[in-house]
């Protein structure tokens, strides 16, 4: 997935706010928080980070081609990285990201919730 594909993507969810940060991660968040990072880099390994269920985590984390994500994992956060480009294809990114964006929501308050008119997925 490419930089492009990946804002359109994240920017068409409800509520969605985007950053550039981090030296220039693309940040995507819901209410504050985040769901998905973008990070491409042409001497080094590109990824995509979003948040999982403890269950997906555990599943993920000895997958080829994914592994805990750096800063949130050594936190005890469970959160995934995909890193390399060619073992997985954009649907199931996409997938991914889009659990993440429901997981992240579900755990901002109710007024926060009810602020950025979230309905339940």
């Amino acid at each position: 997935m490419e930089p492009r594909e990946f804002n359109s993507f994240c920017g068409a969810f409800m509520a969605a706010t985007y950053v550039n940060q981090w030296r220039g991660s693309h940040v995507w968040k819901i209410g504050g928080k985040v769901f998905a990072i973008g990070r491409w880099n042409k001497n080094r390994h590109s990824g995509i980070t979003f948040k999982v269920s403890p269950i997906a985590y555990e599943v993920l984390k000895n997958t080829p081609g994914f592994r805990p994500a750096p800063y949130f994992a050594s936190r005890g956060m469970k959160w995934i990285q995909h890193y390399m480009p060619l073992s997985l294809v954009d649907r199931d990114i996409e997938l991914y990201i889009k659990e993440s964006y429901r997981l992240v929501s579900f755990g901002l308050t109710k007024k926060m919730q009810n602020a950025l008119r979230l309905t339940p997925v």
